[in-house]
């Protein structure tokens, strides 16, 4: 039986949470500890470092709006999750338990606390989520991407310390790829992504914006768009009927290699994508989600919109006409483009995981 230290990983189940996890796990495996990762149902369907059978899964919810019905019922299903997690701490004595932000990451962090295992918090985005913030004061280490993220709480800071986002081997891989400007008169590639579960918004958008460039970018354009199934069929009819060269799929396995060979990214603003964008130095449009109560992705975009490495655009001016407007500029100015590449680039952090894991390895003492 391996008995080297076991961290546990806690994570909710998209893309934005999951991939950080596995991210500092490749790093805590190559320096030879266990690794097992605590999450919600939604991650099962994850086929990247963690095979099912290093998943542990406990109840959890998130707890939305003001209904005092829904709030019982998440704050009901949060307390059985942290039942299952104390009974799994004490079954699996973890040296700690590293969590990466979602209602998920409650019960598992809560239980560590209670179980007396060192809990480490790690967050991505520019200001802190809400269950981070909650656990903020009862963990002993807080990790952030950005620098600044607490400045409102100085109380945290002596604990708090900035790692960067831990990268996937894929994204390091492509942040290897020089940044190539698209010539005067050749292909321009163009990458549109909605997140992990797609963006209704870019379907609306994204097609009216393409028909409404100069006939002569058309023929120029190799567009790849991450699509839903339902609105699979009116995007290709646009596409089709402009002649334009367009790859459509619901999501993107090889998305790091994917933003390395295009010239610039229309995307949301999540903290993966806007750290991803950065380490691998790729230029962005970016239509921060709006409506969140933390604003959180209109911050991320501003980490790169601030260096000049990508444009921020809120919803409510995300039209066809202001989006075909500044692709046609960026596409007629191809050392723009490669100035926003580098200026994305230098915000980027490619030794997150391995300043993470040694936070991890300090403050569980092994």
């Amino acid at each position: 039986m391996d008995t080297s230290p076991l961290i546990l990983l806690a994570a909710g189940g998209t893309g934005g949470h999951l991939f950080p996890a596995e991210a500092l796990g490749v790093e805590l495996i190559r320096r030879g500890f266990r690794v097992r990762l605590v999450t919600d149902a939604r991650a099962l369907r994850y086929s990247g470092l963690f095979s099912k059978d290093m998943i542990d899964v406990v109840p959890s919810e998130t707890a939305r709006g003001r209904n005092p019905l829904q709030l019982a019922h998440a704050g009901l299903t949060l307390a059985a999750g942290t039942v299952s997690a104390l009974l799994l701490m004490r079954r699996l004595k973890p040296a700690a338990v590293v969590g990466f932000g979602g209602y998920p990451t409650l019960p598992p962090l809560i239980a560590a606390r209670l179980a007396g295992v060192p809990g480490i918090i790690h967050d991505a985005n520019a200001v802190l989520g809400r269950a981070n913030r909650f656990l903020s004061r009862h963990v002993r280490a807080i990790a952030t991407s950005l620098p600044g993220v607490l400045d409102r709480d100085p109380a945290l800071g002596p604990k708090t310390t900035t790692v960067g986002t831990p990268m996937r081997p894929a994204v390091l891989a492509a942040a290897g790829a020089t940044y190539a400007p698209p010539e005067p008169n050749g292909p321009f590639r163009l990458l549109v992504v909605g997140g992990s579960q797609g963006a209704r918004i870019m379907a609306d958008i994204v097609p009216g914006a393409v028909e409404r460039l100069e006939p002569a970018l058309w023929g120029r354009l190799i567009l790849t768009q991450q699509v839903r199934e339902e609105d699979m069929a009116r995007v290709r009819a646009v596409y089709d009927r402009l002649k334009v060269n367009a790859e459509l799929a619901p999501f993107f396995t090889d998305l790091p290699a994917r933003l390395a060979s295009n010239h610039l990214a229309v995307s949301r603003s999540g903290a993966g994508t806007v750290a991803e964008l950065a380490a691998i130095g790729r230029p962005s449009i970016l239509v921060p989600l709006p409506g969140s109560i933390d604003q959180d992705q209109f911050a991320n975009a501003g980490v790169l919109a601030e260096v000049n490495g990508g444009l921020r655009i809120p919803q409510t001016e995300f039209t066809s006409d202001r989006l075909a407007s500044e692709i046609s500029a960026l596409a007629a100015e191809p050392q723009r483009l490669a100035a926003m590449a580098a200026a994305a680039r230098s915000v980027g952090r490619l030794d997150a995981a391995d300043r993470l894991a040694d936070l991890v390895v300090k403050v569980a003492g092994i």
